[in-house]
């Protein structure tokens, strides 16, 4: 079992990276590109473990699809292109996208493919995904109907649907969008808000997608059977990867960091403006437009005095995958910051709010915890003086990067097993560690 060892905090440092693509991005576009006729060109793309498994899903359901230096071709094969065979499985791995996703392009399969994944994403509820695909006709078989592995059996008389999307889950949208394409007529949904990168991914296609936008939720229509044309394609760096950096940077003493060619999404920056509202002072420049998105570089310096924060939930989907690191910052802010509605967090790849405040404890933060919510009482002298454990955890990639950002900032002498959990979202995690200037121990 791979562990990390950390000893000593780091030191001041001014550093210019570029952190791995958006995941999000990612599993989309080799998502719709499946779905294109013709071939796509994908810069930029992460060869982490989610990512990878990704790619052999596809290639399972005959896409081919290669490396050539840094960019992906992918051939695809149209709408409903898919090489359907009897037997066919997929293992999505830890990808929660990925497998949800999928499931959208897979209704009108003549036959059962079966979806499993690993132990954490066995855990998820996919039941909020398979409802919605039950209306257009698609069937499912699964032990308890809303775990994995399940079996999905699509149909030849696929029906558009009208559909209320009210968790602001991203997944559970996209699922249905995806679904759409290949359904005749028009599907509406009424989505509350949350990330909006498929619609974005369709509109620079010029695919038939129209988006109303109202204060809490958005009206998206999709008139199906639309083919697509194959397309090149950029990703972006990653604004959740990004995180822990700047939270990095934030805490540590007499530091600057820029991030490069950054994501910056609207429905992604909820994390940018938590921060700031709380003294951080993060800046955006350069920033531009690429293929609906988008990007900027992020320059951060060091922060003395964080404030606390009440955290307005308004946020909480915009940042849902950055509070762990959020979590950081409020136990180094003067005052007790208060956190409310969020029980998506205990339904990611593991209960991390639970987790979360598990590891706040060990470093000496009072905390006071409900089932969805949290509040942090800040100390800004914090200093760990003492060996900390962290283990049992899931294998959840987060949580064991939320460790080491700690380790880095607080003090002590910090073990953290499963080390290479990491990869499945950011491979190049330890790699800029290390060039930013963090001494560690690392075995397999």
């Amino acid at each position: 079992m791979a562990k990390i060892v950390i000893q000593k905090k780091i030191k001041a440092f001014n550093k210019v990276i570029n952190v791995d693509g958006d995941k999000s991005l990612s599993i989309r576009s080799l998502l719709i590109g499946s779905q294109s006729y013709g071939i796509c060109k994908i810069r930029n793309l992460p060869k982490s473990e989610d990512i990878l498994s990704t790619i052999e899903g596809l290639k399972k359901l005959g896409i081919k699809i290669y490396f050539k230096k840094k960019i992906c071709f992918l051939y695809g094969n149209g709408l409903n292109g898919f090489n359907y065979k009897k037997n066919i499985t997929i293992n999505a791995g830890n990808s929660g996208t990925f497998a949800r996703l999928l499931l959208g392009l897979l209704i009108k399969s003549p036959y059962e493919i079966k979806l499993e994944g690993d132990r954490s994403l066995s855990k998820r509820d996919f039941q909020r995904i398979t409802d919605p695909l039950k209306e257009f006709g698609a069937t499912f078989k699964s032990k308890n109907k809303r775990n994995l592995p399940l079996k999905i059996l699509g149909t030849e008389f696929l029906r558009p649907i009208k559909y209320l999307e009210k968790r602001g889950s991203a997944q559970c949208k996209s699922s249905v969008i995806l679904a759409a394409l290949n359904t005749p007529g028009k599907t509406i949904i009424n989505a509350k808000k949350s990330r909006n990168h498929t619609e974005l991914f369709l509109k620079h296609l010029k695919m038939p997608i129209k988006i109303i936008r109202k204060k809490k939720y958005d009206i998206i229509e999709i008139s199906g059977e639309n083919q697509i044309k194959s397309f090149n394609y950029e990703i972006p760096g990653d604004i959740s990867s990004s995180a822990f950096f700047i939270t990095l940077t934030l805490l540590s003493k007499n530091s600057k960091l820029k991030i490069k060619n950054a994501n910056i999404n609207q429905s992604r920056t909820g994390f940018i403006k938590i921060i700031n509202m709380m003294g951080a002072n993060v800046k955006l420049t350069n920033k531009r437009n690429l293929y609906g998105e988008q990007l900027a570089d992020i320059c951060v310096n060091s922060q003395k005095n964080l404030k606390s924060i009440n955290c307005p939930v308004e946020f909480n989907s915009n940042a849902i995958d950055e509070f762990l690191v959020i979590f950081l910052l409020a136990a180094k802010a003067k005052g007790i910051s208060s956190f409310r509605k969020l029980e998506e967090l205990n339904k990611k790849e593991s209960p991390r709010l639970k987790l979360a405040s598990k590891i706040l404890k060990k470093i000496g933060v009072k905390i006071k915890l409900g089932s969805g919510s949290i509040k942090i009482f800040g100390n800004p002298k914090l200093i760990v003086n003492k060996n900390i454990f962290i283990n049992n955890y899931y294998k959840d990639h987060r949580i064991c990067m939320m460790a080491v950002i700690a380790s880095l900032v607080f003090g002590g002498k910090w073990t953290i097993s499963d080390a290479n959990c990491y990869k499945s979202s950011f491979p190049s995690f330890l790699r800029l560690i290390k060039k930013i200037g963090c001494n560690y121990k690392y075995s397999k």
